[in-house]
């Protein structure tokens, strides 16, 4: 079995070259519905997740609390199929807009945005 060689393992040097990671070399990731722009999930990204995540079409991220990479609905089912991937202005947050199965929550909720908090709002 070969190794792949390093260039097509690595993320294009433009791409990466846009990003501004935080100390631990991650950007954050803000993960929409494609079609509905419902906001489910906001999860962490270093320059291999985003490389997968852009050569396979599946979402791809790094978890920080198991220290690995992990696929999106690989063990639940709930995969997220990516449709498209924008990165802001400042270029340390991406949008990573995706066609959802399932729930996107470990909790079973279909978005990790479903605990809304009381607004007391000022006068105008």
């Amino acid at each position: 079995m070969s190794a792949v060689p390093a260039a097509e393992s690595a993320l294009d040097p433009a791409v990466a070259a846009l990003l501004r990671r935080d100390p631990a070399g991650l950007v954050a990731a803000v993960v929409q519905q494609h079609d509905t722009g419902e906001v489910l999930m906001v999860a962490w990204m270093d320059d291999e997740a985003l490389r997968r995540t852009l050569t396979t079409g599946r979402a791809t991220y790094w978890s920080r609390s198991r220290r690995e990479y992990w696929v999106k609905g690989e063990t639940s089912g709930h995969r997220q199929w990516v449709r498209d991937v924008r990165l802001d202005c400042d270029g340390d947050a991406l949008l990573v807009l995706v066609d959802q199965e399932g729930p996107a929550c470990h909790t079973g909720e279909r978005s990790c945005f479903h605990r809304p908090l009381e607004v007391t709002r000022a006068a105008r």
